[in-house]
Parts: structure tokens; C-alpha cells; sequence
């Protein structure tokens, strides 16, 4: 029986489906492995058993534990551009200060949860042997945080309601005002530390009102 263009087309996308669904399956497998277990003591047959796909499927999706190892600390890093992303920009007689307060609450609840913490933690215990994943933590999160914001500051310089000579050293100063005390809290103090939605409204709009006392207009 000759197969159909279309059936080809069909069965190859439904390939497609089926890897992606093991790579997820690997992924969310490996990092809860990890987080269990640590770098070192985690091996990718738990990884496999766990994920339900074989150890050949695994080291064809990643070359080696480092490998995956990073792609989840890149993937986990990358939650705060849902910050950026679905937060729209400022309205016509919107209030600056409210805008900014639910843009500091709103990068607060979706940086301190429970996975991201541990995972920061785990990461940050093992930078002496492998600082790469440090790096891509950093390049992957706060970097790519305050490039968002030192962007969002200068559409608001433009329009006249900050006063901003330097962008990046701005988002710097806000993002370390918002995250500073309860990051810090929550990285060290663990996960029952992490502050309730009602101090973390009261935190960043403490934090806005400094902020806007030096770049407010």
C-alpha cells in the first residue's frame, strides 16, 4: 500500500510529538533526581527508570549528565521572562507607581517558588566544579531579568515619567530593592522562609516607593 503525502506527514509530526514528549519526561525526571539526590550522586539510569524511556533515548536527547544538567538550569532560569513577557507596558494615565508595584510582585511569586530556590541552591553548591553552571543560571535569570527592565525603564523615560541617565545601573538597583531581602531569605532560611503574598505586596511597594523617590518625575 502506497502511504499518502499527507499520512507521511501526519506520522512524522506524530514522531515529532512523541520525542518531545520523552524529552520532557527526561527532563522533569532529571530534575527531580537531582534535586533528591544532588549532581554528583545523581547517575542517568535513575534518570531513565524514572522518565520510563530507555538510557539509549536519553543520551540521544543529552550527551551527558552536564548536558542536561544545564539545560534544566537554563529552563528554569528563563521562568522570569514571564515577567517581561505577559506583562503589558504601561496604559495612557496609568499610575506609574502601581504599574511598577505589580510588576515587583508579580517577578517576587514567580522567582521565589520552591523549585527555582532548590534549584539555586544546588547550583550554587556546585560552582567550584562546574562554574558553567553558574553562568548559565546567571545569564539564563538575573542577567536577562535586568536587560528587561533596564528596556522597560528607558520606554518610561521616554515618555516622560522617569528620570533615568543609566538603564542597566537602575534595574540593577531596582531588581536588588524587590528581591534582595526575601531572595536572600528563601536561599538561606529554605523553603518555609519564602514570604506570603501579603508581605511580598508590602515589600515591593516599599521598594517602589524608594525607587521612585530617586528616578520618579
Amino acid at each position: 500500500m502506497t502511504t499518502t503525502p499527507s499520512a507521511s506527514v501526519s506520522e512524522e509530526l506524530a514522531q515529532q510529538g512523541r520525542s518531545a514528549q520523552k524529552r520532557r519526561a527526561i527532563l522533569d525526571a532529571a530534575t527531580e533526581v537531582f534535586l533528591q539526590k544532588g549532581y554528583l550522586a545523581t547517575n542517568m539510569d535513575e534518570i531513565a527508570a524514572l522518565a520510563a524511556v530507555s538510557k539509549q533515548t536519553v543520551y540521544k536527547n543529552f550527551p551527558g549528565k552536564e548536558t542536561l544538567f544545564v539545560e534544566i538550569v537554563s529552563i528554569t532560569s528563563r521562568a522570569g521572562d514571564r515577567v517581561h513577557n505577559e506583562m503589558p507596558d504601561l496604559a495612557d494615565g496609568e499610575d506609574v507607581a502601581e504599574y511598577l508595584q505589580r510588576y515587583a510582585y508579580r517577578q517576587l511569586t514567580i522567582v521565589l517558588t520552591p523549585r527555582v530556590m532548590q534549584l539555586r541552591r544546588l547550583v550554587i553548591g556546585e560552582v567550584g566544579r562546574f562554574p558553567e553552571l553558574a553562568k548559565a543560571l546567571f545569564d539564563g535569570g538575573p542577567k536577562r531579568a535586568m536587560a528587561a527592565m533596564a528596556a522597560l525603564f528607558v520606554r518610561l523615560a521616554d515618555r516622560g515619567l522617569l528620570a533615568i541617565d543609566d538603564p542597566a545601573v537602575a534595574a540593577s538597583q531596582f531588581n536588588w530593592l524587590i528581591m534582595g531581602e526575601p531572595l536572600n531569605r528563601a536561599m538561606l532560611l529554605g523553603d518555609d522562609a519564602i514570604p506570603k503574598p501579603a508581605e511580598l505586596r508590602r515589600h515591593a511597594a516599599a521598594g517602589v516607593r524608594v525607587f521612585l523617590a530617586s528616578y520618579g518625575k
